[in-house]
This record gives structure tokens, sequence and C-alpha cells, in this order.
């Protein structure tokens, strides 16, 4: 009874560290708490629904912030150069796990440190950009979530062509720089030329690129796909003040973009990849390798309307379409 009674007070005064024993075990010997190095793409203010998100699921598993874990958040805010910088930082911290999402931070911690294990709570193509060997078996220190951009590339065009019956000429807007957005760019031109729809690309690579690449487009096109990654998420509510300033429906691969004025997005929930990614960190803390690790796919995408900016654009969206939206924004 006597050691009953202690075992309870013991895992009382830990506060569920025990649950968290495995590794916490060895980074004791270092007189620290497991580190999470998180490497935001974007902003705070930006992504806090996903670190929220990632957060919650770790608490659920038994890690928490402050208690059985440390998280170090560092925001790169849509510049490329601080992904490297960032990733450094994090190697000399020795961190236990890197979390991150996209293309470009993954590459850039990739290329930190072949040892710490890196866990992605979304990338567009973990194959194509080259991140892992193969889904079933990543074969490296990196494993994560792969949305596989490419694929639903087409869904989204189709999409559009609903919205805009007349479609005949089609802008992307693409970071040239980011490998991913160059794979998604592939699979819409190819989407669109199935489809009889004429494409152009509209290059970006920084901030300041964005308004030009507009002037570009107005009165050339009939509506805009935008792809995804992180400097253009970054100025999302920018993109849609230009777009509508020229009067060009869009369409993009997350909710965000609708919520900041954007018209039609058909994607995965992003949020919930991120929780997903705190069952992989779970995994790796508790002596998992990552190369061990499948990476794994969404299922379920989201399509999210704006009818308040299709009223602005004055379309008129066919009802069909509306009754398959799973959130009308008005």
């Amino acid at each position: 009874m006597t050691v009953t009674i202690g075992r309870r007070e013991l895992l009382a005064a830990l506060g569920g560290a025990a649950a968290a024993w495995p590794l916490a075990a060895r980074a004791q010997q270092a007189g620290r708490l497991p580190t999470i190095g998180f490497l935001g793409a974007s902003t705070p203010s930006a992504s806090a629904p996903w670190v929220a998100a990632f957060v919650q699921r770790l608490r659920e598993l038994g890690w928490v912030e402050g208690r059985t874990v440390t998280i170090e958040y560092r925001w790169a805010e849509g510049r490329t150069e601080r992904f490297t910088v960032i990733s450094a930082e994090f190697v000399r911290l020795k961190v236990d796990v890197i979390v991150t999402h996209s293309a470009g931070p993954v590459i850039a911690a990739k290329q930190a440190t072949l040892i710490i294990p890196i866990v992605f709570a979304a990338v567009g193509d973990a194959v194509g950009t080259g991140l892992v060997d193969n889904l079933a078996r990543p074969g490296s220190n990196v494993t994560g979530l792969s949305v596989q951009q490419t694929d639903i590339a087409g869904k989204r065009v189709e999409l559009l062509r609903e919205v805009v019956p007349g479609l005949r000429r089609l802008a992307i807007l693409v970071n040239i720089g980011n490998p991913n957005s160059v794979m998604e760019m592939g699979g819409v031109k190819a989407a669109a030329s199935t489809l009889s729809v004429e494409s152009v690309t509209i290059e970006i690579r920084q901030a300041e690129d964005i308004a030009r690449a507009f002037e570009a487009a107005k009165g050339r096109v009939d509506a805009l796909y935008v792809c995804t990654e992180p400097l253009v998420f970054t100025n999302r509510i920018r993109i849609s003040i230009l777009a509508a300033a020229a009067r060009l429906p869009t369409i993009f691969g997350t909710r965000e973009y609708v919520e900041a004025g954007g018209l039609v997005s058909y994607g995965t929930n992003v949020p919930d990849l991120f929780r997903r990614a705190g069952e992989f960190v779970d995994k790796i803390l508790r002596g998992t390798r990552p190369s061990d690790i499948p990476v794994e796919q969404p299922t379920k995408f989201d399509l999210v309307i704006n009818l308040t900016t299709a009223k602005a654009l004055g379309l008129d969206l066919p009802p069909s379409l509306l009754a398959r939206a799973d959130e009308v924004i008005e």
C-alpha cells in the first residue's frame, strides 16, 4: 500500500512527465527537457490556429509545454533566407526534433542536419521534391504529411471552370524559387491544357514582385490560380485585395486564403495536419526513428467559398457548387 501511494504521489508531482519518460530520461542527463524546434514559415499571427492544434495534440499525448517539453518558436515571415538561418540555430541549440511545413523550410532543415529528426506538418509532394525516398519508408531523418498538391491541382482548375464558365485563359501565380510550387504549376498547366484552357505563368520570388505580377495579369486573363507556399501565404490579404481590384476570380489551396478575401479554396484542413504532426513528434520523442514512420497523406479535402467576394465580382455561382461546399463564407 505504501508503495502504491508513493507512486501516485510521484506521478502527481511529475505532472504527467512519466508519460514522456523515454526521452525525458535522456534529456535530463543533459539537464533539460526534450526540446522541439518549431520553424514557422509565415508569421505567428497567421500560424496561430496551426500552432494551437499542434500544441493541443501534444498535450493530449502527455507533452505539456513548459513542464514535460520545451518548444522553441522561430518565424521566417515568408522570407526564404530565414529558413537556413533558423535551421542552423536549431542545430546549435541541439533540439530533439524540428517541426516545420512547406518544402523550402524542410529542405533548409535537412541541409542543416542529417541527425536531428524533422517532421513536416504539410508539404506539397514529399517524394517529388526529394524530401523522402518513398512514402512507406522515408529512409532518412525526415517524415510527416504530404498533401500531394500536384494531384489535386486538376480538381482546382475544374472548380474554376465551374465558377467561370467561359474560362479560356488562366494565370498561375507561382513563387518560382519554391520547388513544390514549381511542381504544382506543372500540374496546373497540364490540367488546363486537358480542359483546353490556355495558361500563363506569373512568377514571383519576393513580396515586392506581387504588385507587378498583378499588373502583368490585369485584363489578360479570366481567372487566377495561386500556388500555395509561405511567401504567398504571408501576403494572402494583399493578394486578395489586388485580385479584387483586378476583377479576377481566384482559387487557392487552403481556407485561410478565402477567409482573407479570396474566392475559392480546395484543399486540406491545415490545423488537422498540425494535429497529426503532433502524433509524429510524440512517436519520435518516445524513441521511434523518423525513417521508420511512414509519410501520411490526407484523405479529406475541404471546398470553401467566399460568397461576399463572389458578389463583389458579379459572379452568379452555380447552386450545385454551393451545395457541395463544406463552408460558404458570407
